[in-house]
């Protein structure tokens, strides 16, 4: 079968396309035949030794994927060959097959693609946590989404919406925030020309947002803090930006407010129940039209290395899917 490896670490064009052996699934595992794997951000820096995990060369990129199974390995109770399936694997996905074990992986109903599905376990996954696991966000409240046109952010925009609050899209331009419009964004913030805090605040009538979604940190961070109202919460998600930044603790006393770290990716672990709800709770979302992934762009395996440059030069604006 062909895979995407990466062999050498380094940027999107040192990947190889390669012909290697189908594997077996042993106890407990399933293989997939790939339909469509998303790529994200981190896979950018996956690949040059920069991130988190750091798996042992050769490897694949690409952390989530959909398809149908095509083997099952002793002891797998849950899937059978012809099942619809999505999954989240951390890395290897971008091959037209790939082991999982049968906890990474959620059942498709027949009325969500498998496109749509490929590209919901680590945006909308890591944005449903955020909102129901670590915020409480509730009907009727106002969050704040930085980066807002983003794969992430767009994320953030369609599940705040679905479950019922108003959403500020913020972001670097008109062309960026029309997007966000599209999935749903109450108000807009150009965060390049206004005054993020003044404006937050202008559109809260003076009382401050109910909560902040933050993938991008830096020079924003700051600004969206001092506009979080009383008992406000802020929620760190990630460093799209690279700058990792640092806030002054007595805004968070003066306001009662909380600041949460979002680390969806060891919270699936711990709390396997909360992921499995949350899966359900995507893909009825999707399958009823409540929410609508955004794909920037669909690629066949050849051209991994053209979709990751464009992550990497954050030009991508939703989801980025390679088609083995």
């Amino acid at each position: 079968m062909k895979a995407v490896l990466c062999e050498r670490l380094g940027g999107p064009e040192t990947l190889v396309i390669a012909e290697i052996a189908r594997p077996e699934p042993g106890p407990g595992e399933v293989l997939v035949s790939v339909a469509a794997a998303a790529l994200n951000f981190f896979d950018t820096l996956i690949i040059e030794g920069r991130y988190q995990f750091r798996p042992e060369l050769p490897f694949s990129p690409g952390a989530e994927f959909a398809g149908t199974v095509l083997a099952v390995g002793e002891g797998v109770e849950l899937f059978e060959p012809g099942d619809r399936v999505m999954g989240y694997v951390r890395w290897g996905a971008v091959r037209e097959a790939v082991i999982a074990s049968e906890d990474d992986l959620v059942p498709v109903p027949d009325a969500v693609p498998l496109e749509a599905a490929a590209g919901l376990s680590v945006t909308y996954g890591t944005t449903l946590h955020a909102y129901r696991d670590r915020a409480g966000l509730a009907e009727g409240e106002t969050v704040a989404v930085l980066g807002a046109s983003g794969g992430v952010g767009l994320a953030a925009v369609e599940v705040a919406k679905a479950m019922g609050a108003r959403v500020i899209a913020c972001a670097s331009s008109a062309e960026k925030l029309a997007l966000a419009r599209e999935h749903g964004a109450d108000e807009l913030v150009n965060y390049d020309e206004e005054d993020l805090k003044l404006r937050l605040k202008e559109l809260t009538h003076g009382a401050g947002v109910d909560v902040v979604y933050d993938p991008v940190g830096g020079r924003y961070t700051e600004q969206a803090l001092r506009a979080t109202g009383w008992r406000g919460r802020y929620l760190v998600v990630g460093f799209a930006a690279g700058d990792i930044p640092k806030l002054p603790l007595n805004l968070v006393m003066l306001k009662g407010c909380d600041v949460l770290g979002v680390f969806w990716g060891d919270a699936i672990v711990r709390e396997p129940d909360e992921h499995r709800d949350s899966m359900a709770q995507l893909l009825d979302w999707v399958a009823s039209g409540t929410i609508v992934p955004h794909v920037d762009g669909i690629y066949p395996l050849e051209e991994t290395p053209l979709a990751l440059r464009r992550l990497a030069e954050r030009k991508a604006r939703g989801k980025v899917i390679i088609r083995p």
